[in-house]
């Protein structure tokens, strides 16, 4: 599966129930073999920008993403799965075969058209919550959406050591085919802000730590810094592309929008601006007023 057929399957899915869905693209995810998981890993931190915002497409994409950090896990010899109830938790659970150890993880994307992102963005104390008696937590976006300096998030991580993972991190995984098995454990990759904390100051708590953490995990993996740096910049490489589509994408609506009339217009606004949706809400919440007595 290509990402544009990723693309077409989600589509596809939007008339389903969720659960229904969901279980579809499971199970098509599931049954990739590694090389086409590593191709949809390179591309799934950015949200396509022709899905719409709020939207089914855009919810299932967001499943998409867990499924595909368990099955990522799964691919390296873990256990994993992904919770289907729509609660306050983390969206994927895993345990070490080998180890005995478990983890809870958690799987974001992004637009590329969207900068301005605070600390609640990532939910790392949610994380810190969900971790419950597991002994890891592992939050997974895309590594250049993380911010470049100081950030909360940093300090958040370090507290309540919560992993800050990134999809280049799974992609060089895959790609050297890491999987855990008795004499190799990866407690290492998911305890990285645990580690980190033990050298960090207060005064720096906030600083981002990525390049050390790039460090550590190269060296977990025994491939030179060289090599980390060259996987990083293929999948840098396919995010500059995915921008200039995104972009290619917006400059098409533009020119589309410029061929409407006025009524199209006016009804393209309205429809964007979703207000019978919303009169049609308060609406229904006047009439629940209507029919609701008060105890005495």
């Amino acid at each position: 599966m290509t990402f544009e057929e990723l693309k077409i399957e989600l589509s596809d899915c939007s008339s389903l129930s969720f659960p229904d869905a969901t279980q579809r693209l499971q199970e098509r995810i599931y049954a990739l073999d590694r090389a086409h998981t590593i191709q949809l890993v390179s591309q799934i931190g950015s949200i396509p920008e022709d899905i719409g915002h709020d939207s089914t497409e855009e919810k299932l994409y967001a499943k998409v993403s867990d499924i595909l950090l368990a099955k990522s896990l799964i691919e390296m010899n873990l256990e994993a799965t992904v919770l289907t109830q729509r609660v306050d938790c983390a969206d994927v659970v895993a345990q070490s075969h080998y180890h005995r150890y478990s983890l809870v993880g958690d799987a974001k994307a992004f637009r590329l058209s969207r900068t301005a992102r605070n600390a609640k963005d990532y939910k790392v104390n949610s994380m810190a919550i969900w971790k419950g008696d597991s002994e890891y937590a592992v939050l997974v976006c895309p590594y250049f959406q993380y911010p470049k300096s100081n950030s909360q998030i940093y300090k958040e991580a370090l507290s309540g050591n919560i992993a800050l993972f990134s999809w280049e991190y799974l992609y060089i995984l895959l790609k050297e085919g890491i999987r855990e098995s008795s004499s190799i454990n990866l407690s290492a990759l998911w305890n990285q802000s645990g580690i980190i904390s033990k050298t960090t100051t207060v005064s720096n708590s906030k600083s981002c730590f990525l390049n050390q953490q790039n460090q550590n995990i190269s060296k977990i993996l025994k491939i030179t810094p060289e090599k980390f740096y060259e996987y990083f910049n293929s999948v840098k490489e396919l995010i500059v592309e995915r921008g200039n589509t995104e972009i290619q994408y917006y400059e098409q609506e533009i020119e589309r929008v410029k061929q409407l009339n006025r009524e199209e217009a006016i009804a393209e606004l309205l429809r964007n601006l979703k207000l019978e949706s919303k009169i049609a809400t308060i609406r229904g919440f006047i009439d629940q007023i209507n029919v609701r007595d008060l105890e005495r």
